[in-house]
């Protein structure tokens, strides 16, 4: 499945469209072999949504990954302890020289290299680990300073900013893909493969919401590791991706979530050396009645009943393309 999905549809894809938001790091490396590519000139880009981490940096969080942080550090600077200080936006950055802490640069640590050992981290002296100078953690929002709205989860931050539309637009994506609980400062090395993914696939949304989209999005076992309900808020969340006008492309093992799916491939029909062939194509009911397809056998339990939905999601249509 993520030979073909992979290194095939998406390498001819990404190589044909060069779309503008696609990760690029594909671009130049070798396409699995093919005998045609057809339907692409209805795309406008191709998206892939995999586990991969936001970044390596402790530098990259949430709130920075979804564009969230330009409009944190905006009503920062827009206060009047702000202004009187002479306070941009840039000041409120720990990423950039000003309002950040000249000891450890805004990292908030300071690294001790060890010779026979792995480097050791510390709290910086300076700042205490808030990565800030002085100056600008003395400007107040509603009591809290920017060190501590970093350390709030997406779930408080909502309710923090009550009234800043664009801010919570960018936090409640976050809220839908089941990551409420995240700290909006959240190192991303600290993420775990499942949550990256949500985040990224929050970021489409924020993007999504502005324009008309016609991409092809392409995610990997989205559902691995989430609980029930969290795989509900996420097939809603799939929906409205396709509700934009994109197309979704899942590599699935979950069958509440292939049984939602306009067409499925069937790759089989055993595991790796035993696999490799195309069992089955068709509607999840078609899939069903293929006695070859193991996916087919086990879609007979979850679709007998007629229910094609998730517990508690109401499904007018089954708007995704799953492989399995």
């Amino acid at each position: 499945k993520s030979t073909l999905v992979h290194d095939v549809l998406y390498r001819a894809l990404e190589q044909r469209l060069r779309g503008e938001h696609s990760a690029k790091r594909h671009l130049g490396e070798r396409v699995g072999a093919f005998s045609g590519l057809e339907g692409h000139e209805a795309l406008d880009d191709v998206v892939l949504i995999d586990q991969a981490p936001i970044g390596r940096s402790a530098r990259s969080n949430p709130v920075t990954y979804v564009k969230a942080f330009d409009e944190v550090r905006r009503i920062f600077a827009d206060t009047p302890a702000a202004r009187q200080r002479g306070l941009s936006a840039g000041a409120f950055s720990f990423n950039v020289a000003g309002g950040r802490c000249d000891n450890c640069e805004g990292a908030g640590h300071l690294e001790i290299e060890m010779v026979f050992m792995a480097d050791v981290f510390v709290p910086c002296d300076d700042c205490g680990g808030k990565r800030y100078k002085s100056e600008v953690l003395d400007v107040r929002v509603r009591g809290k300073n920017i060190h501590e709205v970093l350390q709030l989860t997406v779930d408080e931050a909502i309710r923090f900013f009550p009234r800043e539309e664009r801010l919570g637009h960018a936090l409640w994506q976050l809220q839908q893909v089941g990551l409420g609980y995240l700290r909006l400062g959240q190192p991303a090395p600290t993420l775990s493969g499942g949550e990256a993914q949500r985040i990224k696939i929050a970021r489409e949304l924020a993007v999504a919401g502005r324009t008309r989209g016609r991409k092809l999005y392409i995610l990997d076992e989205p559902t691995t590791g989430l609980h029930l309900e969290d795989i509900r808020k996420l097939a809603r969340v799939l929906d409205r991706l396709v509700e934009q006008g994109n197309t979704l492309v899942l590599i699935e093992h979950n069958l509440d979530v292939i049984k939602l799916a306009d067409w499925v491939i069937d790759l089989g029909p055993e595991a790796g050396s035993g696999g490799g062939e195309i069992v089955a194509v068709g509607r999840p009911e078609d899939v069903a009645k293929v006695e070859r397809s193991h996916t087919g056998q086990w879609l007979r339990t979850v679709l007998g009943g007629g229910d094609r939905g998730l517990p508690g999601i109401i499904n007018t249509e089954r708007r995704a393309e799953a492989v399995r």
